[in-house]
């Protein structure tokens, strides 16, 4: 857990706004204010789980989670048949409320967490547990450990390998379970229900084809996999999946992903560059926090030609400062919503000791209020992400 002074012995620049003592920086100073104005909203609010909310076009059940390809739509040639494609575009007719759930759940689960780990009140650990109950213990709302219909193609396909990116809206919410275990507020057999459902879900992402297909994409899409896979597996103590996830960064993601720039090409070739470039820098980020260990800092490998997570965040560095210097094409949607406060900005500020990177993380956007956003922001509660294997000069209980 957290201290109640989580500081930061990292020499900054004056932050306006910030109290600076003995040039320490507060993180907890800041988070603060945020998460308990959302933990106490969300302290109001009942969980929702997919439960609530069905489509006659999914091929599951009841608690299955269904959701449909965001850039498929109607063929114009051929009304009544298989979508097509088009990249970037998102259609508002498909089916969302299933996403829409989950990812409410992660802001509100992550959020209370957060608030419980900054005060130590149980009121946010127990509201917290109250939706972990709901969408994985209780029989009547639980959602099943499987996205085999997630992101289906209406005339092509009941469920693709793509659609796992969609429980990256879980990563804050098993940080925060973790969190919360020593609250008191979760029996022992309640904690072992968490831990089987993520174990089950954890055996189908990595023996299913969706998942295994998923896990060898090209793209961010691998990136989530390893994440998820990542955070879940050190939830349920699964080391050898752990270890795994550190071969794939350091062999496959990183080598197959990243340019000589720092650049990410498959990311840049879409219709959407900059946010997919922020995204990806994002989850990679946080695979160097939970995977880094004191023999093993993701955040200072490098592959022999000098590729690493410290050129990658350069590379990006000064286009989250001015987007005006950006020099590829705008993203067809949404161009307006970027950048946020980047938690690879804080990450990397910490790991790569870069002062000029948390003193921008705390002038950018915290609280996005666009769907789209929000979803592509999954890392939104980083006092449940600190590492001290990492964050050497972060204070921590």
């Amino acid at each position: 857990m957290l201290s109640r002074r989580h500081m930061l012995a990292l020499p900054l620049a004056a932050i306006p706004g910030l109290s600076v003592i003995d040039e320490r920086f507060d993180l907890t100073a800041i988070e603060r204010p945020r998460v308990l104005r959302l933990g106490n909203q969300f302290l109001r609010e009942k969980p929702i789980t997919i439960t609530a909310s069905s489509s006659t076009r999914s091929a599951g059940g009841k608690h299955d989670y269904f959701s449909e390809g965001d850039y498929w739509w109607p063929d114009p040639k051929n009304p009544n048949g298989p979508y097509i494609q088009r990249d970037g575009e998102t259609n508002p007719g498909n089916f969302v409320a299933h996403r829409h759930a989950l990812i409410r759940f992660g802001v509100q689960a992550g959020a209370l967490s957060a608030a419980w780990v900054l005060t130590k009140h149980r009121k946010y650990a127990k509201h917290a547990a109250e939706h972990l109950r709901a969408w994985f213990i209780n029989p009547d709302t639980m959602m099943n450990p499987n996205l085999q219909f997630a992101q289906a193609v209406h005339g092509i396909t009941t469920g693709t390998r793509t659609g796992i990116i969609d429980t990256l809206q879980l990563v804050d919410v098993v940080r925060g379970a973790k969190a919360i275990e020593s609250s008191g507020v979760l029996l022992d057999q309640e904690q072992r229900a968490l831990h089987k459902w993520f174990a089950d879900y954890l055996q189908w992402m990595t023996t299913s084809k969706n998942g295994m297909d998923e896990r060898d994409a090209k793209n961010n899409h691998a990136t989530c996999w390893v994440l998820q896979a990542a955070v879940f597996a050190g939830y349920v103590n699964n080391s050898d999946i752990e270890q795994d996830c550190r071969h794939r960064f350091e062999t496959i993601l990183l080598p197959g992903q990243m340019a000589a720039d720092g650049s990410f090409p498959q990311e840049l070739r879409r219709t959407k560059p900059y946010s997919y470039s922020l995204f990806n820098l994002e989850v990679m980020a946080g695979l160097c926090q939970v995977l880094s260990t004191a023999n093993d800092n993701l955040w200072n490998f490098t592959l022999p030609d000098g590729r690493s997570m410290a050129k990658a965040e350069a590379f990006m560095f000064p286009f989250i400062a001015d987007k005006s210097k950006w020099p590829y094409r705008h993203d067809v949607m949404y161009y307006d919503q970027w950048p946020l406060r980047q938690q690879s900005l804080l990450f990397a500020g910490l790991a790569l000791k870069q002062p000029q990177y948390l003193t921008l993380w705390h002038k950018l956007n915290e609280d996005p209020t666009v769907e789209e956003a929000i979803r592509n922001y999954p890392i939104r509660q980083p006092v449940l992400w600190m590492n001290p294997a990492v964050d050497r000069n972060v204070s921590l209980s």
